[in-house]
């Protein structure tokens, strides 16, 4: 195979059907691209978010992920067209789009113009332009640009351009219309453009969309795939995989990209049982979003008889129940996070938002995928992919559990334009205002504060002594120092002393102060303070450069102070 690999055009694409048994059945196959990974299909890309997975870096992808090629939307990198270049696009290095993301050499790259699923955008698209969402608002795109940024980034697979108005429940008849000519005539330019490159610039493999409309209001652009086009493109990318049926016979050899978005596995079986290859598999961030693990095999392990419950698909991390469980995410899974790390753990990141549980959850979902493939592909070969889907439907519930906790800041392009005019933001206030209940509640409990009158101590405290901590050879006695004296506030000379009132605890009558340079205890002073302190037990210590702040003395000769100052 690798010497077959080498001896195509560096930019040709090689599929090959290793196993099928008809139009709209289970199949098997090989696709490779020189100097890339081989996928095995069925199989899926890795859905990206600015050409990263999200809550993925790079260097994990490579340690951790076992995939193989990943999807990467145009939308992400245009946000300063047209008013500036992007900056990918000013980037001058061989295949800029691969260096700028730091993507693995090996990794198979997809561009296509939009997310999946994209977001509905309030401007519709024209005879010329398609409408993204960036990360700064919507943009029209030309075809011409499309297929300018395609040459510059030089992908390994392109999706052709596709008029699809995203968001609308209903589309009418001339809508449709309009969507199968201009989706013919984009396609037919972007073929053209890659067709009319030199010999030593990197061409480009198309992928052509086919419309989520019936085969009647597209039968024309059909035509046209099959007769002028069907050597000229390596694949199809299909919008509804429940129209699979309308499909031209002499492109079933093609491999198929889905971007018909699955809610769950069993609609991922659905679409492989007609047929499909290829899947980007938006749950899967989703669920990680959720703080759910996945949590679910291919084939399905037997049933218990004595129970009819099915098996939940994932378990949600935000739970209290697991802030105890030393158990991996899941038992069976090899995954770094449940080698490295259990329940408890995870649950504790979740609780305190830490990016690195959703980081290890994005791992062990990616590996729960990746396992769920290999068993899809292993049941094909073995022809029982029919009955195991079937028990894999009786074990497990059929959708994902739902969504308990906040989960990480959500971004723009995760909300439908029609959201955007709303006040309220999406990510709630890490503070808020107490209500009127709180507020009583809280009135209440300083009105029992006002009457409640705190004990007299004669004693300095523990909490007063925290700031002695260190003072070797001092002696703390709470007894009243003889010669100590209190004075009107007026300027006096002292020769040689300046103390530092460390602690002071007001009590009725009294005043208890610590003194941090003779550790002397004040007591019975009067009410409003120490005025004065004309005698102090001095203490002469050595400063250190590990304790300087022992020192509670200066020696610093004759100085006018004020009481202020001194205390």
């Amino acid at each position: 195979m690798a010497q077959k690999l080498d001896q195509l055009p560096p930019e040709m694409l090689d599929f090959t059907l290793l196993k099928t048994a008809g139009a709209l059945t289970p199949r098997l196959g090989r696709l490779a691209v020189p100097g890339r990974k081989t996928l095995l299909t069925p199989d899926f890309l890795g859905n990206t978010s600015r050409g990263a997975i999200p809550h993925l870096s790079q260097d994990n992808y490579r340690k951790s992920v076992d995939i193989n090629g990943v999807y990467i939307a145009l939308e992400d990198f245009v946000e300063k067209y047209p008013a500036k270049t992007p900056p990918v696009l000013s980037y001058d290095v061989p295949e800029p789009l691969r260096q700028f993301i730091a993507l693995p050499h090996d990794t198979l790259v997809v561009l296509g113009a939009r997310r999946n699923p994209p977001i509905p955008c309030p401007s519709a698209n024209t005879n010329t332009a398609i409408s993204l969402l960036t990360s700064v608002g919507f943009r029209s795109v030309s075809s011409e640009y499309y297929a300018a940024a395609i040459q510059k980034l030089k992908p390994d697979i392109v999706v052709g351009l596709a008029d699809i108005p995203f968001g609308q429940d209903s589309i009418g008849t001339k809508r449709k219309d309009k969507m199968s000519d201009r989706t013919e005539t984009w396609l037919k330019d972007l073929v053209a453009k890659g067709s009319a490159l030199g010999e030593e610039e990197q061409k480009w493999s198309v992928f052509a969309p086919i419309l989520p409309i019936e085969r009647d209001l597209q039968s024309w652009y059909l035509e046209h795939l099959v007769e002028d086009m069907a050597d000229k493109i390596s694949g199809v990318a299909i919008y509804d995989a429940y129209l699979l049926d309308d499909l031209p016979e002499q492109l079933y050899h093609l491999p198929r990209l889905s971007f018909h978005a699955p809610a769950s596995p069993h609609e991922l079986l659905r679409q492989i049982s007609l047929g499909m290859d290829l899947f980007t598999v938006p749950f899967l961030a989703d669920a990680t979003d959720a703080g759910i693990a996945l949590d679910f095999t291919f084939p399905a392990p037997s049933k218990d008889e004595s129970s009819s419950a099915r098996k939940s698909l994932g378990i949600d991390m935000w739970l209290d129940m697991h802030a105890q469980s030393v158990i991996p995410l899941s038992v069976d899974c090899t995954c770094y996070a449940c080698t490295k790390h259990h329940r408890a753990y995870v649950q504790h990141l979740l609780a305190a938002k830490e990016m690195l549980g959703w980081v290890l959850i994005q791992l062990h979902n990616h590996a729960i995928l990746s396992a769920f493939f290999s068993g899809i592909r292993a049941s094909i070969e073995a022809d029982t992919f029919d009955a195991e889907v079937a028990t894999f439907e009786a074990y497990y519930e059929p959708a994902l559990p739902e969504k308990t906790g906040q989960g990480p800041r959500v971004r723009g392009y995760q909300f439908k334009s029609e959201e955007h005019a709303k006040r309220e933001k999406k990510n709630p206030k890490a503070f808020t205002k107490f209500d009127e209940e709180q507020i009583a509640e809280l009135k209440n409990a300083s009105e029992l504060q006002k009457d409640r009158k705190l004990p007299a101590s004669n004693v300095v405290d523990d909490e007063a002594l925290m700031g002695l901590v260190g003072l070797n050879g001092v002696n703390f006695n709470a007894d009243p120092v003889e010669g100590l004296t209190i004075e009107d506030d007026k300027k006096t000379t002292y020769p040689y002393v300046r103390c530092t009132l460390r602690t002071v605890q007001k009590a009725p009558n009294k005043l208890v102060g610590v003194l941090r340079c003779c550790a002397i205890s004040v007591e019975n002073a009067k009410t409003d303070g120490v005025k004065a302190l004309d005698q102090c037990t001095y203490q002469k210590r050595t400063t250190t450069p590990q304790n300087k702040d022992t020192v509670g003395h200066e020696d610093s000769g004759s100085s006018q102070l004020s009481e202020k100052e001194r205390v």
